[in-house]
């Protein structure tokens, strides 16, 4: 079955294509009559949708994870393209290939193993490699795949190591810059303080948070694992160890945004800086993307519910 991509969509086209089914909620209208919202996804990117006058018959099958055919108008709503569906149906598992449907890392996994890989094996101070590198390994299977968020940034398959390769990079750039910033400890705190969120989240497809990420966090999640890891290499009691437990403690790098505690070394507040940039820069490219030059973004909420404008040149 050819199909046509929701990044060549264009206002005011007839589409039919198939998509896969990532969010579905029943509303009611003013006047009453039911309808369908959904937010819909290939692996070229995703797109809210509407149908009006939602009948039982055109339903049968179709829910969240699930791929449709879709007949469709392409509207644009708050300055973002959005589907007005006409019509929708299930299709069956061996009549689409799921690696279609699936955002992931422009990245191979050889090069993201051999970026984290080269780094683990470059920390000079035995404890921070230690504890690192074991982690890791006992993580590796899911770490790849993983995404560094259910939705806003990084939210595909391989997120989180894409996350953490091109924090390791800004890392890199500011010890270069700021020689007085104690690169072991920056780069460790950069590898280990997301990998709560293997435990945090359910997968790289259609993400959810687990009831253990919702009842404790990746934060609180992650240090544990440091304290019982360093235990385990009978290096409990360290200040290396108790800083790397600052640093995933704290960098979220506020209360209001999680943190238990504030950044208090240096290194912390970098890489609460390093990994905001990070996640914002991620955000942009998702925003603007979709957006022609001399247009404006939908107001993009965990960017302070902002438009930004894509300039011409």
């Amino acid at each position: 079955m050819s199909r046509q991509m929701i990044s060549s969509f264009v206002e005011g086209e007839k589409i039919q294509t198939s998509l896969l089914i990532t969010q579905m909620n029943r509303g009611i209208t003013n006047s009453g009559a039911p309808y369908l919202s959904f937010v819909l996804q290939d692996q070229s990117g995703s797109i809210d949708a509407k149908l009006w006058d939602a009948k039982d018959e055109l339903l049968s099958g179709v829910e969240a994870g699930k791929v449709v055919l879709v007949s469709a108008e392409v509207l644009k709503y708050r300055n973002a393209l959005q589907l007005r569906i006409y019509s929708l149906a299930k299709l069956e598992d061996n009549q689409f290939n799921p690696a279609d449907y699936v955002m992931a890392t422009d990245l191979s996994l050889e090069f993201m193993q051999k970026r984290i890989g080269e780094t683990l094996l470059s920390l000079q101070d035995v404890v921070y490699r230690d504890v690192c590198t074991s982690i890791i390994e006992d993580l590796q299977e899911k770490l790849y795949s993983y995404p560094a968020a259910a939705k806003n940034h990084h939210d595909f398959v391989g997120g989180l190591a894409t996350h953490m390769i091109s924090m390791l990079d800004l890392g890199e750039a500011f010890c270069s810059l700021y020689p007085m910033l104690n690169r072991d400890l920056l780069l460790a705190g950069i590898l280990l303080h997301d990998l709560g969120k293997i435990d945090e989240l359910s997968g790289p497809i259609l993400t959810e948070y687990t009831v253990e990420g919702k009842l404790v966090g990746h934060i609180s999640i992650m240090q544990s694992k440091v304290s019982e890891k360093a235990k385990a290499l009978g290096y409990q009691g360290s200040e290396q160890v108790t800083l790397m437990r600052h640093m995933i403690l704290s960098h979220h790098g506020e209360y209001e945004f999680g943190s238990p505690v504030l950044p208090m070394v240096m290194e912390a507040e970098m890489l609460t800086f390093i990994d905001n940039v990070d996640a914002r820069m991620n955000m942009f490219a998702k925003a603007l993307e979709s957006v022609k030059p001399g247009e404006w973004t939908p107001r993009i909420f965990p960017l302070e519910n902002r438009s930004f404008y894509k300039p011409k040149e």
